[in-house]
């Protein structure tokens, strides 16, 4: 095989890469050059991806693979050991300068690494390791790295990856144990169970070592993340949404990615011919901010869900469990909790914020809730105000009447 120069490896890794979603940076704190000089972000080109933070600031990471060769073979995965791909292999030594490389240029803000499993887990995970030892000691690097670790790695590598890495991550790749024995039989769900609960416990340790001591080294101080794969078995809205509130409560995790299966060259027999919609993955994405942000239980959100356990596409989570429950509507603004503010179509953490607010001083009226939320159209049938309450059902938004200028229903922006 003749020997590829780095910009062709890049090119093989960096698409290998793409499959990958849990590479966003989310827990992340703005850092400080010491030289003074911030660093921006550009359009990218190969192996770099943007992802945002909880403020909203857009973080360009170089995202590549150490190599696509793989001694497993996962049905799903374009990379398993069975796959007629082009492979490549990058050194430590290259994915240190490119990193390097890019930051500099301003390209990047960090590094996000995962790789196929070479030889075995240890070694795969110790040449990863080694890859931000290097950037944080020799080369003082202070941008951010998110590094994809090996279920089953010896858990002091694990450990030692947490010292040098913001945020670490585990796949549990599928959502339910069937799944993962279907189609990735040499994987094992209480093995991959078992590291994250180290992980966590690692996380936990840093924690409390910081709160008691300054000089205490920082652990994966952006948590841990897992992703898993939406419709390459047979799972269902309503199992993944509870796998993944599972994942949260036992393991603390900052974030589950959801990634749409997308069919692969050489697919084995047994996976579905074709992807599921993206915009199964959009609602999915959803239904698990209603459950960090909103305060809404998993059995809570998943009775949105159809009798096939589906969400519905045509319209967010939200407003498909409003509807299902329309007898809780309409609500006043100027008395409901939180909690059932929180609940409101179309009505965000910051708007009901700012809602709790204003009401302190006076009584709010529609045109006030307009001020303070993106599109009171969508709110209206669900709130009462000062000056405002609804004639026509919340259901009616499924089911409009013919517009006519003098119903009520054009109230609505419907």
């Amino acid at each position: 095989m003749a020997q590829l120069d780095t910009r062709e490896k890049l090119a093989i890794l960096a698409d290998a890469a793409k499959y990958d979603a849990s590479c966003a940076s989310s827990g992340t704190s703005k850092r400080s050059s010491r030289d003074g000089k911030g660093l921006g972000s550009t359009d990218g080109g190969m192996g770099i991806c943007h992802a945002y933070a909880p403020d909203g600031r857009c973080i360009s990471l170089l995202k590549i693979l150490l190599t696509n060769s793989c001694i497993f073979d996962c049905h799903y995965c374009i990379n398993r050991k069975s796959s007629n791909v082009r492979r490549a292999r990058f050194t430590v030594a290259e994915v240190v300068n490119l990193t390097l490389s890019f930051y500099r240029r301003n390209y990047i803000e960090g590094l996000f690494l995962s790789s196929g499993i070479i030889r075995s887990s240890d070694y795969t995970m110790e040449q990863m390791v080694e890859v931000v030892r290097q950037l944080r000691e020799d080369h003082h690097f202070r941008g951010y790295i998110h590094l994809k670790t090996i279920p089953d790695a010896d858990p002091a590598l694990v450990r030692q990856a947490g010292l040098y890495a913001d945020r670490l991550s585990i796949n549990v790749e599928l959502p339910t144990e069937s799944g993962l024995k279907r189609l990735a039989p040499e994987k094992s769900g209480p093995r991959i169970a078992g590291a994250m609960g180290d992980l966590k416990s690692a996380i936990e340790d840093g924690q409390d070592a910081r709160k008691r001591y300054r000089s205490a080294p920082k652990f994966a101080p952006a948590g841990q993340s897992t992703q898993m794969i939406v419709g390459a078995d047979s799972a269902n809205d309503r199992d993944i949404i509870g796998s993944a509130c599972r994942l949260y409560d036992r393991y603390r995790l900052k974030r589950v990615y959801y990634s749409a299966f997308s069919p692969i060259p050489d697919a084995s027999a047994i996976l579905p011919l074709k992807r599921p919609p993206l915009i199964r993955e959009h609602r999915l994405y959803q239904s698990d901010w209603m459950m960090r942000f909103y305060g809404f239980a998993a059995d809570e959100v998943a009775a949105a869900a159809g009798d096939d356990g589906m969400l519905p596409l045509e319209m967010d989570p939200k407003l498909a469990w409003a509807l299902k429950f329309r007898d809780l509507f309409p609500i006043d603004v100027n008395r409901a909790t939180k909690e059932m503010l929180l609940r409101v179509p179309g009505l965000g953490v910051k708007a009901v914020s700012a809602i709790l607010s204003s009401r302190r001083t006076h009584a709010l009226r529609l045109g006030d809730i307009a001020r303070l939320t993106v599109s009171v159209k969508k709110i209206r049938p669900f709130i009462v105000a000062a000056d405002w309450k609804p004639v026509i059902l919340a259901d009616s938004l499924l089911h409009p009447p013919a517009p006519s200028p003098k119903t009520q229903f054009e109230l609505f922006g419907a």
